[in-house]
């Protein structure tokens, strides 16, 4: 990784540790203060010289530079460990003292002696480091490593993020593949119900861009039945491109069957039953192997699928192409000069003046020449230069010596370096830090920024501000092209992406074996390097690797993903692997065999990131876990077993994410008051019983934010526990499930009105769902539900004694309803409206549900009348943006409302199980018959 930002956040850390809470005996051991100085000063000097070391041994690879930053960077990590160990003694004993004073206790003489020895132990071991770190100093002379003057890059206000893949000069390009894959005529003259093209090209040039295009384009998607994307790398394993391909074409229902395949021949006469007599159209994206035994065993089944099927292959070599017997090989050009600008030009010059492309146009002509035609090299440096300003700046890069540099991939590692460069320290270590993930891997943003906090790479003014530092790092890199392929939420915002193959490669280069990906295949003799600080491992297939990362004490990322057929170790494995796992600060554990783990785990101390999400089996989470006091993150989402949370789990105090949604089993929470700190919990448990967590356990929780489910709610016994939890506070909410069932229905008490009453929620709340409210007959809404005016999203479902509903239509922003099982609804009138009647003359008109689209009703065995009682009011419009309904198991509803039968926008309508409603048949004389006949589905079913 890098090593000046590793430098860079010691120094902060050196400047933070907290020395003036030493004991007396400890200071008269070792002189602690002056110890910690020294690391500074020779950090500081260290730093001044970094920039010029780095670029010597990427520019010069000089191994004798690149062994010194080796070490550099190994007793940079060992400072941060035992610098770790002394603040976590510290800040324990302050949290024990505390909890001994709020027992009246007074510390035991054992307790001191034991702080003190913890304390006098790591002071030693700063000690051995410091002279470690002299010799390292000392050595830097040797080099001569300069000064560099190197402006430091000044953070950019985040742009909008340029769609490239529109402006990729490949149009032409495009057309000839589609016209390919269209064309009947060319598979019948070849006597074959196969037809294999192949798009070959340099790595950067284009051609997986240009794949997307096709795959992605409307004839096409419309000519074949089976649409199939593999992304097949090196190895070429072909179980696991049989797999992929099975679980796109099988049904839902058949991908588990499909996972537990361990033989290929049954995997093959899988494929070839499920294709046979289909159209489909098959993308092999960058495949490598020339050895054609590999792929013939593949090819023959799928050869049975239906004449005028197409396999459309990318890759780097004509030899593979020729290999795999493609009938068309598509040679991949190079963007002209004149398609090169233009890609260049609309990146670097986005959101720019005429002026500035008048200033700038001559010397960025010079700059895209260099980038000889290749996109991806054209897309990095227009985003690099994008950022530079004045003409002295684009001047000063298209004369820089590193377009002479002779390193891999030519012509595409330079501009790559050149936005490496103009990376700050911090930037740099989250990029290289992506060197974990494998080729094509889908990289969801959420889980890499907390992988980037786990290991402290967000630097903040405040903590509150270190999840949103995340976002602007990721946008940055984002829209200098280090990712690309984005995946967008309904908001436009980045929910997932690639890196591009090229630049893996490139963070891979500079990180030089820091990172290791061990995928798929049988290690069987693999072996883990001394300088390996992080390892992602998927699905292997040997129980070798447990044997060699018990040597792999260093490593600070161990990501575990298996499944069933891949190596799932026993009990006592895990307790070997957590006592060897001594450095660790993101550990992700995915183990679908694992019942229990063992306490070993507890003494994981560097530990901030545990994740434990979909271990479907674990039952249960060892106390030990509550000893992790530098714990960040804990994620157990998906544990459908696991039975409670451990008792201490509110000792956490430094705990931001608690991530357990879908631990369906789980029948105990325990107090959580403490945990002020976070930031994320799914769910929160109330059984009521004064033992475990209670309401206002959320009251000082105000940091929550995004998804807040609150189950047991009919526990409640004390309106002022509701008050206490202060939902109004935390504005960070925007998704609230407040779930009061399931309940003694005999006893529906008037308490469970006064809890809803006084759950209010903050007024930013986008998405708001209530279930099992048993209230008694005759009670009035809160009032806060009409309040919320940023609302999207509502549902009530299975309020048993529910009447009437609540005047809904005054919601400014809804824009979805869900009313579901509320079986004593017997009209939905006026009321639902939310307005006055009858409506006095008034120079304005009334929209009740302006912005509602989708409105479902679900089984309300009472609801007979949909009525609002109003005729010919012209100043009131109803539902004007409607474009869905649906009508579910509402057996007594006689009638439409006439809003419902005029409505122009409507496009999808499903009335199921509803056989009462009568004017449906009036839908050809009252609703646009192409409409109609086009969109509406199952209107009647009995």
């Amino acid at each position: 990784m890098a090593a000046e930002a590793i430098v860079s956040t010691l120094l902060e850390n050196l400047a933070s540790i907290a020395l003036d809470e030493i004991d007396k005996e400890v200071r008269c051991i070792i002189n602690v203060h002056r110890e910690v100085e020294n690391i500074s000063s020779n950090f500081r000097a260290i730093q001044a010289v970094l920039e010029d070391a780095e670029r010597q041994q990427v520019e010069k690879q000089k191994a004798g530079v690149r062994d010194w930053l080796d070490k550099l960077k190994e007793i940079s990590f060992d400072i941060e460990n035992a610098l770790d160990e002394w603040s976590t003694a510290i800040s324990k004993s302050k949290l024990e003292k505390e909890e001994l004073k709020v027992c009246s206790f007074i510390p035991s003489p054992s307790f001191c002696f034991n702080r003190g020895k913890l304390l006098c132990k790591t002071a030693h071991k700063i000690q051995e480091l410091n002279e470690r770190l002299d010799n390292i100093a000392k050595e830097r002379e040797r080099y001569g490593f300069k000064e560099l003057n190197v402006e430091k890059p000044k953070r950019e206000e985040t742009t909008s993020l340029i769609n490239v893949e529109e402006i990729c000069g490949r149009l032409k390009d495009e057309e000839r593949i589609v016209n390919m894959l269209l064309n009947e005529g060319r598979t019948e003259e070849l006597g074959s119900a196969l037809h294999m093209i192949s798009i070959v090209g340099a790595g950067g040039i284009g051609k997986t861009t240009l794949a997307q295009l096709a795959f992605n384009n409307e004839k096409v998607k419309s000519h074949f039945v089976e649409k199939i994307w593999v992304c097949v790398s090196d190895p070429f394993d072909e179980m696991w491109i049989a797999k992929v391909i099975l679980k796109s074409v099988c049904p839902v229902d058949e991908k588990d069957a499909v996972e537990k395949l361990d033989r290929l021949e049954d995997a093959l006469q899988r494929l070839k039953n499920s294709i046979e007599g289909k159209k489909f159209f098959l993308v092999l994206d960058d495949v490598w192997t020339e050895q054609y035994g590999k792929w013939d065993r593949l090819k023959q089944s799928l050869s049975h699928g239906c004449p005028g099927s197409k396999i459309l292959v990318t890759t780097r070599k004509e030899n593979v192409a020729i290999t795999m017997g493609c009938n068309t090989i598509f040679p991949m050009e190079q963007l002209s000069e004149e398609e090169g600008w233009s890609l260049f030009s609309q990146i670097a010059f986005f959101g720019r003046s005429n002026k500035d492309f008048e200033d700038l146009e001559e010397v960025g002509k010079k700059i895209a020449r260099k980038c000889k035609g290749l996109p991806l090299a054209l897309k990095t440096i227009g985003g690099l230069m994008r950022l530079k300003k004045t003409v002295k700046q684009w001047q000063l890069v298209l004369d820089s010596e590193i377009w002479e540099l002779e390193v891999a991939e030519e012509g595409l590692f330079h501009p790559l370096m050149f936005s490496y460069y103009d990376l700050s320290s911090q930037l740099r270590q989250c990029f290289l830090y992506c060197a974990i993930f494998p080729k094509d891997h889908v990289i969801e943003k959420n889980k890499l920024i907390k992988l980037w906090m786990a290991h402290g790479f967000l630097k903040g003014t405040q903590r509150q501000d270190v999840e949103m530092v995340g976002e602007d790092y990721f946008n940055d890199l984002a829209m200098r092209s280090f990712f690309h392929d984005f995946e967008k939420d309904e908001n436009g915002g980045i929910v997932k992406c690639k890196m591009h193959d090229i630049v893996h490669d490139f963070a891979r280069f500079l990180t030089r074996g820091d990172c290791l990906i061990v995928e798929r295949s049988s290690i069987e003799g693999f072996s883990f390097n001394g300088r390996a600080r992080h390892v992602m491992l998927i699905n292997t297939k040997s129980s070798a690797f447990s044997n060699c990362i018990y040597t792999a004490e260093n490593l600070h990322t161990l990501l575990i993903d298996q499944t069933k057929n891949g190596w799932n170790p026993c009990y006592h494995d895990l307790v070997k692997l957590f006592d060897k796992l001594k450095c660790v600060r993101t550990l992700r554990c995915g183990f679908p065999q694992i019942v229990k783990y063992p306490k070993q785990i507890g003494k994981l101390m560097h530990l901030r990131h545990l994740d434990l999400s979909n271990n479907r089996q674990l039952e249960e989470l060892p106390e030990a876990v509550c000893d992790l006091y530098n714990l960040l993150i804990l994620d157990i989402s998906g544990c459908w077993r696991l039975k409670s949370l451990p008792y201490r789990v509110g000792n956490l105090i430094n705990l931001w994410h608690l991530q357990n949604e879908e631990t369906f089993a789980v029948s105990f929470m325990p107090k959580m008051e403490k945990l002020t700190c976070l930031r994320i919990l799914s769910l929160f448990l109330i059984l009521g019983d004064g033992k475990g967590a209670a309401l206002s356990d959320l009251g000082e929780l105000n940091h929550l934010q995004g998804k807040l489910e609150i189950n047991g709610l009919g526990n409640v016994r004390d309106e002022w526990e509701a008050k206490k939890a202060q939902l109004q506070n935390k504005e960070g909410l925007t998704s609230l499930s407040l779930m009061f069932g399931p309940t003694d229905r005999s006893q529906v008490s008037e308490t469970s009105i006064l809890v809803l009453k006084a759950l209010t929620p903050p007024s930013d709340l986008e998405r708001l769902e209530i279930w099992g409210f048993t209230n008694p007959t005759m009670w009035v809404w809160p009032n806060w539900i009409v309040s919320l005016a940023k609302l999207k999203n509502l549902e009530l479902s299975y309020c048993d004694n529910v009447e009437h509903l609540p005047p809904l239509g005054k919601l400014p922003s809804l824009e979805s309803l869900r009313l579901n099982w509320l079986k004593k609804v017997k009209k939905v009138g006026v009321e639902f409206l939310g307005i006055e009647t009858p409506l006095f003359p008034c120079s304005w008109s009334v929209v009740a549900f302006p912005n509602l689209k989708s409105l479902e009703f679900l089984f309300m065995e009472e609801w007979e009348q949909w009525d609002y009682g109003i005729r010919g009011e012209e100043d009131l419009t109803i539902m004007p943006r409607l474009s869905s309904l649906t009508i579910y198991d509402c057996r007594e509803l006689k009638a439409l409302p006439d809003h419902i039968l005029q409505n122009a926008t409507l496009q999808s309508l499903n009335i199921t199980r509803s056989p009462m409603i009568s004017n449906c048949s009036e839908r050809g004389r009252r609703w646009n018959p192409l409409r109609d006949i086009d969109l509406l589905e199952d209107v009647v079913e009995g």
